[in-house]
This record gives C-alpha cells, structure tokens and sequence, in this order.
C-alpha cells in the first residue's frame, strides 16, 4: 500500500541555499535537501487501485508555470515545536493548484485534508528543542528570503510509512501548462 502526495520540488540551487540554515538547533532531525519539496495535497496510504485513478486524474490537470519565494522560516507546533519550516509566500496560482488537487483527491471518495494548506518547506524535525533555543535560532536566521523561482511541473511522491523525511520516490511527474 502506498503513501503518496502531490507536491512542488525545489531547484537544486534554492535548495542548496535552504540547506545553508542547517545546524544550530539542539533536538533537529535536519532533511536533506534533495527531499525538500513544497507538499500540495497529502494523500496517505492507499490501494493500489486508488493509486492508478489519482495518477489519471491529476493528469488532467492544466496550470500555467507558478513562481514561489520563500518567506521566512517558523516553526510548526505551538506549545511544543515539531517542525522548522521555510514559509513559502502565498500566491493565487499556489493556492488554486492546491484546492484542485484537493478536489480531485475528494472526487476519487478520499476524505477531505483536516489541515488548513499552509505551503512550506520542513528544514528539520524538531524532538525535545528548547523554546528558547529556537527562538535564538529564529531570531537569527527566520528572516530567510529566497526567490523568486518557476515551478514548471508538479509531482505524485511516496514515502515508507512513518520515516517522516523521506527518502521520497518520485511515482509521477505533471508538467504546468497554458490553462486550455
């Protein structure tokens, strides 16, 4: 049974800039920069069968190219920290791509994503790290900026259950086109 989601990579070069932040923070699980991706729609596990109808349903889905920054970097978890976490700034074309994505994952019969969309790129996960010790770090480092980029293609990953992290596996890609 897979788990899968949608999502937007990041370009190597921005990518390599991200990883700069890594380090400084007691209790982080840092993510290597090769699975840093913006995640559109988590899906979960699945069958094999439901697999094969989102693979054909997110191919039909036309989008013009979509230009993403980062924003600053936060943290995930409000009275105890699990995540740090590049904010991506949003745009109408971020936002429109996501909520299609999320109505053709709820056409399929899954059940609605219970979380708000908050588009960000997770650095580190974060286990037993002192409040004060991120909020040094965020003090230091959290005006992060990074962009403009084009995204030119979104794509349909797995991951092994719980790892959180990946390694991920690219299952599908979507190139973005003119809206027909």
């Amino acid at each position: 049974m897979p788990r899968l989601f949608t999502a937007l990579e990041v370009p190597a070069e921005v990518g390599d800039r991200l990883s700069l932040l890594r380090g400084g923070l007691p209790g982080g699980r840092w993510i290597d920069a090769e699975n840093y991706h913006v995640t559109l729609r988590f899906i979960g596990d699945i069958d094999f069968r439901t697999a094969d109808e989102i693979v054909d349903a997110l191919s039909r889905v036309k989008r013009r190219d979509i230009e993403l920054q980062f924003d600053g970097l936060t943290a995930f978890g409000t009275s105890k920290p699990h995540s740090l976490v590049a904010k991506v700034a949003p745009s109408r074309a971020l936002a429109e791509l996501q909520a299609e994505h999320e109505r053709i994952i709820q056409k399929i019969g899954l059940p609605p994503e219970g979380r708000r969309f908050t588009p960000h790129v997770t650095l580190a996960r974060l286990r037993g790290t002192p409040q004060r010790e991120l909020a040094d770090y965020l003090a230091l480092r959290g005006g992060f900026f990074a962009g403009p980029f084009e995204v030119n293609r979104f794509v349909l990953l797995s991951s092994k259950d719980s790892t959180g992290g990946g390694p991920y596996l690219v299952e599908q890609t979507y190139p973005l086109a003119e809206a027909a």
